[in-house]
């Protein structure tokens, strides 16, 4: 599983992972743009070792809009991604560029689009509306919710841990990263998630505002005018946990200086508030919650996060131990915890990799 940063830029990397490994590698490429970077990153996948055996490529496709289910990327599909690539133009315009230079370099292979809206496809109409006017809902304008892989991934590791009836029981999945969101989950199914309409929205992220007045957007652009692009660019590039403390959006980063810098203490502040209010929301809509679990580059690995999250909401039943947290055990919450809190470290590159050999079973069949 591979993806590029800083495309355009000098700094250009290629990030990777094997499958079959732990280790993450990075290198550096030449990018003056997507499509660059996407033919260098091909150039280098075909030196590698048995690349001449790969049947098929499978891809995160972050907004599917209705598709519920991992497809076999075709021109038809390729065209309504193309149609919705306003919807997130943040991601689907270069997603869709990879697969058209895969498409171009190795027209043998097999690819497969694998949807981080379909999670949540099975959310109730109420937790899908916005509250304008129903002719944009009829558009497709409502709440998709992202981070499906990792949401799926989830639960199906919660099946391995624990008994099966855990995992269609009152969950709440917190995948916290640079990109952070949750989700409410009840017999198997999500039936609410923190990001909305694009994966902007919800919790405060590594960038990202997460849930703002709109209120905002119209002061910005007829006071600052900034035009739409640049809108796009502040809300999605310069907030979040960077935006706040004007130094960083790494977490790590922020923690090592909150000490002597107020800013960033501010900016952990807020994540772990946001985060503590989403729990308390989905506990509502879940009418009482079983088990909660942290994922994400910071969920799994942080426990002073996850400390300062729980800290307050005994009330709830959550308890944490604090030796099994700063040890990162697999469960963190202590014997007497009404709710099993638990940390999983997410696998989006294995389900990506289950959904591509199920479609390639499928079509081989038929």
């Amino acid at each position: 599983r591979g993806e590029i940063e800083n495309i355009g830029t000098p700094n250009a990397r290629l990030n990777f992972t094997n499958l079959g490994s732990e280790e993450k590698n990075s290198i550096s490429i030449k990018s003056g743009d997507h499509d660059e970077a996407a033919n260098n990153l091909i150039d280098w996948l075909e030196k590698q070792e048995g690349f001449d055996s790969i049947k098929a490529i499978g891809h995160r496709i972050v907004h599917g809009m209705k598709h519920t289910e991992p497809e076999l990327i075709t021109e038809d599909l390729l065209n309504e991604l193309k149609t919705i690539s306003s919807f997130d133009p943040e991601h689907l315009p270069e997603e869709i560029k990879l697969i058209e230079v895969f498409s171009k370099r190795h027209p043998s292979l097999k690819q497969v689009a694998c949807f981080d809206t379909s999670f949540h496809t099975s959310m109730p109409t109420v937790a899908k509306l916005l509250s304008i006017p129903r002719r944009f809902y009829e558009k497709g304008i409502q709440r998709y919710g992202f981070h499906g892989l990792s949401y799926a991934y989830m639960l199906e590791e919660l099946k391995h841990v624990a008994v099966e009836e855990t995992a269609k029981g009152k969950i709440i999945l917190a995948h916290l990263g640079n990109g952070a969101s949750l989700a409410a989950v009840k017999d198997g199914k999500s039936i609410d998630t923190s990001m909305g309409f694009t994966p902007t929205s919800g919790l405060p992220m590594g960038t990202r505002t997460g849930d703002l007045d709109p209120g905002v957007a119209w002061y910005l652009m007829q006071f600052e005018k900034l035009n739409p692009k640049q809108f796009s660019h502040l809300i999605n590039h310069e907030s979040g946990l960077l935006g706040i403390s004007e130094t960083n959006s790494d977490m790590r980063e922020l923690m090592k200086i909150e000490d002597i810098d107020n800013r960033a203490k501010e900016a952990i502040e807020l994540f772990c508030y946001q985060t503590k209010k989403w729990i308390g929301s989905f506990t509502a809509v879940l009418e009482g919650v079983d088990t909660l679990v942290f994922a994400g580059g910071i969920g799994e690995n942080s426990p002073e996060v996850r400390s300062r999250i729980c800290n307050g909401l005994q009330f709830l039943g959550i308890e944490i131990d604090e030796k099994r947290n700063a040890d990162n055990n697999d469960i963190i919450s202590t014997d007497k915890s009404r709710v099993t809190v638990r940390v999983i470290k997410t696998n989006e590159e294995l389900m990506i990799a289950k959904s591509v050999y199920k479609i390639l079973n499928s079509t081989t069949k038929k």
